[in-house]
């Protein structure tokens, strides 16, 4: 049953990425043609994502608290789908901008609960392994919503056109989490709930040092907008061709989700250390290399990303007690993307004095959290230890 979960749930993610990926890349000009400015756009797609990812600390309190794991899901699911074709009847831009915000809030809802019935369905099947299939469909979907949207814009439809076309597979990626539901009978991880969290003795310490790890790599790793932006104002590529290369990176980490997520069950925690140490090296790649370095460059890119996606969750998954993961894995997505977010706006100011100075400052905080996984699993190692004893 734990295996069926995964998968159904993982396609449902297909088809939900797919919906909401491929209304992004439309986004920005579609605020546009409506009277926004660069300036609105970049503060809305910015407040988007701070607001998808701070909220998910909050809503995964309330999902371990209520034990409401799946009213939680389908609350999450509804909105942040129904938000996407909406914006086909959205007559200005704040309204637009206001469904945008609403489709990063439902993410920011649903995503801790589901992240805690994956964790235990990753009891069984391997919590790498679990968490990198659900992350491949979650990447796959990313990869085909933009090349769905650029066919409909191909075709000579508008916007308002594609976001309606969305509509299909927002409903089918309802339909499908309802069939999950079903699947997942327990509808919330089985496990007596500890009164508070992180509280098995040494874990955690290897908790918050893992969330410090995972700040660092977040404010250090570039939002593919400014690579993108890079590659069009230095010409190292054609316009046309930077959607190819997105496509590459989410296909990369589709792919590389899946084989480190088996890695990580079989080979333990040097998988995750060296995979970070390599796909540090992707600043440098994009912005200073060539048509090729800078194609490997995205592909390491899509590669971390994929990684931070699921093998962190899956580090974290036996060091959070099961009753609160919901809450663990949302404090932890809370303090990402706030680092995220504040990494981001400096790489942004960086760029425009000097490209030098970004790369070493992405690179150095991608290392520096090296030492912190390495720390972090050495104090799980040693609490099991002491348990154990």
């Amino acid at each position: 049953m734990d295996g069926r979960f995964v998968i159904v749930i993982g396609v449902a993610n297909f088809f939900a990425d797919l919906t909401y990926e491929g209304a992004r890349g439309i986004t920005g000009p579609f605020l546009g043609s409506l009277g926004a400015s660069a300036t609105v756009v970049g503060f809305v797609a910015g407040f988007g994502e701070l607001v998808g990812y701070s909220l998910r600390s909050v809503t995964g309190y309330f999902a371990d608290r209520t034990r409401k794991y799946w009213l939680v899901t389908f609350v999450g699911y509804i909105i942040n789908m129904l938000a996407v074709p909406a914006l086909a009847l959205a007559g200005n831009w704040p309204v637009a901008a206001g469904l945008i915000v609403a489709e990063r809030t439902g993410r920011a809802i649903r995503k801790p609960a589901v992240e805690a019935m994956l964790s235990d369905a990753g009891k069984s099947i391997g919590a790498g392994w679990a968490f990198g299939l659900h992350e491949a469909l979650d990447q796959a979907g990313a990869m085909v919503g933009p090349l769905v949207a650029a066919l409909i814009l191909f075709q000579g439809k508008s916007y308002r056109s594609a976001f309606a076309v969305l509509l299909v597979s927002a409903l089918l990626c309802l339909g499908i989490v309802a069939i999950a539901r079903l699947v997942h009978a327990r509808g919330a991880p089985p496990e007596k709930r500890p009164s508070h969290l992180l509280e098995a003795p040494g874990s955690s310490k290897a908790y918050w040092i893992y969330l410090a790890a995972g700040a660092l790599i977040a404010a250090g790793f570039a939002d593919f907008s400014l690579i993108g932006f890079h590659f069009r104002k230095a010409s190292v590529v054609a316009e046309n061709v930077i959607p190819i290369y997105y496509a590459a990176a989410m296909g990369a980490g589709a792919a590389g989700s899946l084989i480190f997520g088996r890695l990580l069950d079989k080979l333990g925690q040097p998988v995750i250390v060296v995979l970070f140490f390599v796909t540090a090296l992707f600043a440098p790649l994009v912005f200073f290399g060539g048509v090729g370095l800078a194609f490997l460059g995205t592909v390491l890119w899509g590669l971390s990303m994929g990684a931070q996606d699921s093998l962190l969750k899956a580090v974290l998954t036996p060091i959070i007690p099961p009753g609160k993961r919901s809450s663990g894995f949302g404090l932890f997505d809370t303090v990402y993307g706030v680092a995220w977010f504040a990494g981001s706006a400096l790489m942004g100011l960086l760029y425009d004095r000097s490209i030098f100075a970004l790369v070493i400052f992405s690179v150095v905080l991608q290392l520096a959290a090296l030492p912190l996984l390495v720390a972090a699993a050495r104090q799980r190692t040693s609490a099991s230890s002491g348990k154990s004893a």
